[in-house]
């Protein structure tokens, strides 16, 4: 398998569990009244399941976002590759005299 696929699966994983552990907490700490209406409707497990999904997709692709971006090579930062603040000039005022016509 590839390792890019590798990484994927990993990402994927913690993303899932990052969900799982907010989601729970969100239900027990009754956030907005959550628990109760979960525990009190037929359709909770629904709506459980789908927090849970839903807030994993979306911390799956932060965590692989984040991985792929700290994948970069660990050069050191004094090498003339570019990225460097520009020079700030600052302007300075000029007399100009005005004479009247």
């Amino acid at each position: 398998m590839p390792q890019l696929v590798k990484v994927y699966i990993q990402q994927i994983a913690i993303g899932f569990a990052l969900s799982a552990l907010f989601t729970a907490t969100l239900v027990f700490l009754d956030v907005a009244g959550l628990q109760r209406l979960l525990l009190g409707s037929s359709d909770g497990l629904l709506g459980l399941f789908l927090i849970f999904f839903f807030n994993g997709l979306v911390f799956a692709g932060v965590q692989f976002a984040i991985r792929i971006m700290r994948m970069g090579d660990d050069d050191d930062d004094d090498d003339d590759r570019g990225g460097g603040r520009a020079i700030l000039r600052v302007a300075e005022p000029v007399r100009v005299s005005a004479r009247d016509r």
